[in-house]
């Protein structure tokens, strides 16, 4: 009997001592929204290029996160649920909707340098995500709603300094968890990061891969620089800039290219409100990415104003106007040039 009782109190120290070393944590991010396009627009998503706050005059879910970090060693696994019309618009494509987040990560050496991440993947492209509270303006800009929000694949990083991280990716292709051609090989990636204080950051971030281009499968290459500083207690700013060449015929040497310059500025008015102004321009001729009967060229403009009453909420309203070189808009049924909206928003995270 003490025999017994000797192993059950072993076993019990024993499953005590492996539960003590594996770490567990939830967060999670809900974002309501209200928006009005003054083109009125009758169909379900405001405009075919965006995938946030995408509705006219409703009330909506952008998008509710509830995420999951299990750590054990030197792995760690991450799981994200996530709903709204943000995944409506986003992951029309996929069989996977619900699925933010969903990836197995393993350090390499005992200094955490290196690391293997493998599964479905966070964008190492761009300076915006989808929990928009952390972005400095309310809604996402043309370069960031036209690029990959994430990707699946497997990813090395290596971190030499603090200052200094590198990283290279094999993955299904541009934002994509199902591969639709299985003979195109896998698309590679790259990212080098900058970081010569806390408050700078550096990144230039690269694809190549085989994508649709509205007709085949033909080479695409892409890059995205930007430099996001923080000035002081007041001023922030990004700089950035997206720049993609695509193989138009897979017969020939036709090439279509796109790009687009974004500046923003945020300044905190006070510790409980904030504002930002953005200028961009996107330019699309040959709608490889931004699919449309006209060249897309089109200036924006936004402005928005924040109110944080904590740490944790996050009051948002924007106003933004597009206006385009071709009629890329639609106003009571008739195509127009210009289009503006505003949206409002109310975010929690946890």
């Amino acid at each position: 009997m003490k025999r017994f009782i000797f192993i059950l109190s072993f076993g019990f120290s024993a499953f005590a001592q492996d539960k003590s070393e594996l770490k567990t944590t939830f967060s999670g991010f809900v974002e309501t929204y209200y928006s009005y396009d003054f083109n009125q627009p009758i169909t379900d998503s405001k405009l075919p290029f965006m995938y946030n706050y995408n509705r006219h005059n409703e009330f909506n879910i952008n998008i509710g996160l509830l995420r999951a970090k299990v750590e054990y060693d030197n792995a760690y696994a991450i799981v994200s649920l996530q709903s709204g019309t943000y995944i409506d618009d986003n992951y029309a494509n996929e069989k996977i909707k619900y699925l933010n987040e969903a990836y197995i990560g393993l350090y390499l050496d005992s200094s955490k340098k290196q690391s293997i991440e493998l599964g479905i993947l966070p964008s190492y492209i761009g300076f915006e995500s989808a929990t928009t509270a952390s972005n400095l303006t309310l809604t996402r800009s043309l370069l960031a709603d036209n690029s990959p929000y994430f990707m699946t694949g497997i990813k090395y990083s290596y971190k030499p300094s603090e200052k200094w991280n590198f990283a290279a990716l094999l993955t299904n292709g541009w934002q994509r968890i199902n591969k639709p051609q299985k003979e195109v090989l896998p698309s590679f990636g790259t990212q080098v990061v900058y970081k010569s204080n806390a408050n700078s950051t550096l990144n230039w971030s690269t694809f190549i891969g085989k994508e649709f281009n509205g007709l085949d499968f033909t080479m695409r290459y892409f890059s995205n620089l930007y430099y996001d500083q923080k000035w002081n207690d007041k001023w922030r700013t990004i700089v950035g800039f997206d720049y993609g060449i695509q193989d138009f015929s897979s017969t020939d040497n036709q090439k279509a290219t796109w790009l687009s310059p974004v500046i923003m500025a945020q300044y905190s008015i006070h510790s409980k409100w904030q504002t930002a102004f953005r200028t961009e321009y996107y330019q699309d001729e040959k709608n490889i990415i931004i699919a449309g009967n006209e060249a897309f060229k089109t200036l924006g403009f936004s402005l928005n104003l924040d109110y944080l009453p904590n740490s944790k909420v996050k009051l948002r309203t924007e106003a933004r106007y597009l206006q385009s070189q071709e009629n890329t808009f639609v106003k009571n049924d008739l195509p127009t040039d210009n289009n503006f909206f505003v949206t409002t928003s109310l975010s929690f995270e946890f």
